[in-house]
């Protein structure tokens, strides 16, 4: 079971902030692509493509946070 922790953050007016950078995605995209191609990945490249999917997803919540917060939820 996971640990619950309380963090504070100031939510910037725009939240297309908290969006995944163009080029991280382009480059996980590459990695994917890839991967479909050729099958497999370097281990690298896969703990690369990991992490990025990682990250992509930490944003979507914050998002998503944000937004419930701004709606007061």
């Amino acid at each position: 079971m996971g640990k619950s922790v309380l963090i504070e953050l100031d939510v910037p007016e725009e939240l297309e902030r908290f969006t995944f950078p163009r080029a991280l995605d382009e480059r996980l995209q590459e990695l994917l692509d890839k991967q479909d191609r050729e099958g497999k990945l370097s281990e690298r490249e896969r703990r690369e493509a990991e992490s990025l999917v990682e990250l992509a997803e930490l944003l979507s919540l914050l998002r998503l946070k944000a937004e419930q917060a701004a709606r007061g939820s």
